[in-house]
């Protein structure tokens, strides 16, 4: 998991372009069914993530009267009442729990054991079936009455989650969509996992966040991954003060989520990913490789340590299950154990320590996870494994031919396993939509098939970049396609998201993200990725960036294009909300979206204007001595560098957005590691404010001596070839 860009290659690059095309729809101003502001027609299927199995329309009905709230019998449908009744209130609903409200629309919570919850589903002519037991719910709204049906809490709370989707519009044009809906999920865990431990933790109000929204679209798993970023009291060597989650922030999480229906299931790395706890001289013994990576299976010392951990994760967390990672264990077989590894093998030797680590923790009573990538390697090693475990099998790409050979050598073995897509966040300025969408949605489909009972979608913080609030997008899909039985379709998520998470009724976030994918594409086709923080940082004038640059230059402008049109829509579609006297929702996650799209287009414009300006000063420096062209030089020096000089634009663009991520880094995340990103935005801001110093310096010498210094003794590169007549660069 250290490395997901690993697996990157042309074949998958092809893929990525032609899948684009296929996502891609022609939306045009105009072609929007509903008017910009308005509510959508109610003719047409309400925007529902994830889509339920059965629903039957029935119209509309205006909330202009209210909402009425009968109080339920249990306490934890008492909270999906109330849960419910502060979104609507958000909306400018007005809302009354327990008797009154004579004109409002009358919502009831029920329970299929309960007399008034078979009267409700035998009034319906409905059936509740036996898998819908566990999280399944029937939705009965017709006319002025709203019944929520479930045998479990959890079940009442998502039908409470899919009411909440039908409300449409705010203030008094809200309305209910009518609707009779059956629902229940295909796989019975489904989660989301957060790198916590490569830049990036959380505030404990932003995790209290993420689990509320993830409840929402009916995730019922967060899985934190640990490093070194778990307090542990009896280790207080490893944890970063200020960057880590401590015991009693974990309490309080775990109390909180269960009200939502979300079970917490930490991932301490237990073999591999173990640099920050190994670089400590306290360590060097354990480590396979002098402050390297992986723990060594032979040293007495490694086994102790584990169990330390995860006795402690045992007092902290209930779930049942607990994640031991295990992933890329790449250094193994270089340092101690080579002598081991070269006489039984790397397969055996791994699957014989992750063998030790399970049988040594088995007096916790947890189901334990591990990442499926190293023990597939040796598929005829994988029955040694215990049969109680549940492999993760995890892939970042698309796969044509599907994912069944990252699963077969666990099911072939009578292995449990989960399904691990990404979101493809991980070292990009903004996440790769038209990667991780196919990715989750072909996984999710064949680990369905293959019989896996969950899934675990990723988000990697690689780099220390990554911000979650841009990741939503692939989050819910991911949500959808584990709900959904099947293969999930891209398109209707695509066509219901905007409205779903933003309440945007006019397409134009759905637009953007579009957009957004659309320039990673670019990217993609002329060989240099996909918007990485590489290409962001990249010093355009170095021997790389020379290289990079030339292969940026061909797609600069229509990159920018892309990226510029994505920050028109999200304003475009904030001002219609505006003039219609609501504010779209989520507006965390869609200053984060915008933040991608001048992250993107600086990309674009940095190469664009490296190349201006070495053009510029040529041409000056090729004038200097010609009279007739002398009020040319001081142009186009004053081009480079000047009141709106090209460098000056530069700088003030990695300054502002420097402001701009602090803003967004600090509405999710602890001032814990910031540091390390705004250093490369103020070295990135002073590499422009030199070199405009420096031509300002050469413009004034010009003035006085008429003597201009070569581009290559104030930092040009050498001159550009000319660009080809007609060519746009």
């Amino acid at each position: 998991m250290n490395n997901p860009n690993r697996k990157r290659n042309v074949r998958r690059r092809q893929w990525r372009v032609a899948l684009l095309a296929l996502l891609w729809p022609a939306v045009a101003a105009g072609q929007r069914a509903d008017r910009v502001g308005e509510a959508p027609a109610a003719g047409r299927p309400p925007a529902l993530v994830p889509a339920p199995r059965e629903i039957a329309l029935h119209g509309a009905a205006s909330l202009a009267g209210g909402v009425v709230i009968a109080r339920a019998a249990r306490a934890a449908d008492r909270f999906a009442a109330r849960d419910l009744a502060a979104s609507l209130r958000a909306r400018r609903i007005d809302v009354t729990i327990g008797d009154g409200g004579a004109g409002g629309v009358r919502v009831t919570l029920l329970r299929v054991d309960d007399p008034a919850g078979r009267r409700a589903l035998a009034r319906a002519h409905l059936r509740f079936e036996p898998a819908m037991r566990d999280e399944g719910y029937v939705i009965v709204a017709d006319g002025r009455r709203v019944d929520v049906i479930g045998a479990t809490a959890a079940g009442v709370f998502y039908g409470v989650e899919t009411l909440r989707q039908l409300v449409e519009g705010s203030g008094a044009r809200a309305r209910l969509r009518l609707a009779t809906i059956r629902d229940w999920p295909a796989m019975r865990w489904r989660g989301l996992h957060d790198d916590l431990s490569r830049g990036p933790v959380p505030t404990l109000e932003f995790q209290k966040k993420q689990i509320r929204t993830f409840a929402a679209y009916k995730l019922n798993v967060y899985s934190p991954y640990f490093e070194h970023t778990l307090a542990y009291p009896s280790d207080p060597l490893v944890a970063p003060p200020g960057g880590a989650i401590t015991p009693d922030q974990v309490r309080e999480l775990v109390k909180y989520a269960a009200r939502y229906h979300v079970s917490i299931v930490p991932e301490q790395e237990a073999f591999g990913h173990l640099h920050h706890v190994l670089a400590w001289e306290q360590y060097t013994p354990l480590a396979e490789t002098p402050h390297g990576h992986v723990l060594a299976p032979g040293q007495a010392g490694s086994i102790p340590l584990i169990r330390q951990w995860f006795g402690a994760i045992d007092s902290l967390f209930p779930s049942r299950f607990v994640h031991l990672g295990a992933d890329e264990t790449f250094e193994l077989g270089r340092g101690q154990t080579r002598e081991r590894v070269e006489r039984e093998g790397l397969g055996a030797v791994y699957v014989d320590f992750l063998g030790r680590i399970v049988e040594a923790l088995r007096p916790t009573g947890k189901t334990f996870l591990f990442w499926g990538d190293m023990a597939m390697r040796s598929p005829e090693l994988v029955g040694r494994l215990p049969r109680d475990m549940i492999a993760v099998a995890w892939e970042y790409n698309p796969q044509p031919r599907g994912f069944d050979r990252f699963l077969t050598p666990y099911t072939n073995a009578g292995m449990q396993t989960w399904v691990a897509p990404g979101v493809a966040n991980w070292s990009r300025v903004f996440p790769d939509f038209a990667i991780a969408l196919p990715d989750i949605q072909g996984f999710v489909r064949d680990g369905q098939r293959l019989g896996s009972t969950g899934m675990l979608n990723t988000t990697w913080d690689d780099d220390g970049e990554s911000l979650f609030e841009q990741t939503w997008y692939a989050v819910l899909f991911g949500a959808a396609a584990a709900w959904q039985p099947g293969e999930s379709s891209i398109e209707a998520f695509q066509r219901a998201y905007g409205e779903v998470f933003h309440g945007d009724t006019t397409g134009r976030i759905d637009q953007a993200e579009r957009e957004l994918m659309a320039a990673h594409a670019l990217l993609s086709r002329a060989g240099v990725g996909d918007g990485s923080d590489r290409l962001y940082w990249l010093d355009p004038w170095s021997a790389e960036g020379a290289r990079v640059g030339a292969l940026v230059l061909p797609v600069a402008h229509e990159l920018r294009l892309h990226a510029e049109r994505a920050i028109v829509l999200i304003a475009e579609a904030r001002a219609a909300a505006a003039a219609a006297g609501d504010s779209l929702r989520e507006g965390d996650a869609l200053d984060a979206l915008e933040l991608g799209a001048r992250r993107m287009d600086l990309i674009g414009r940095k190469f664009q204007i490296a190349d201006e300006a070495a053009r510029l000063y040529a041409d000056a420096y090729g004038a200097r001595d010609d009279s007739t062209r002398r009020s040319a030089v001081v142009r186009d020096l004053a081009d480079i560098s000047g009141i709106n000089g090209r460098f000056q634009d530069l700088r003030d663009a990695f300054a502002l957005g420097r402001d701009l991520y602090e803003r967004a880094w600090r509405a999710e995340n602890r001032p814990y590691w910031l540091s390390n990103v705004l250093a490369r935005y103020d070295i990135a801001t002073q590499r422009w404010i030199e070199r405009a110093d420096r031509v300002t310096e050469a413009r004034l010498t010009w003035s006085r001596t008429r003597e201009l210094p070569s581009p290559d003794s104030i930092g040009f590169p050498p001159a550009p070839p000319p660009v080809a007549s007609g060519g746009a660069r």
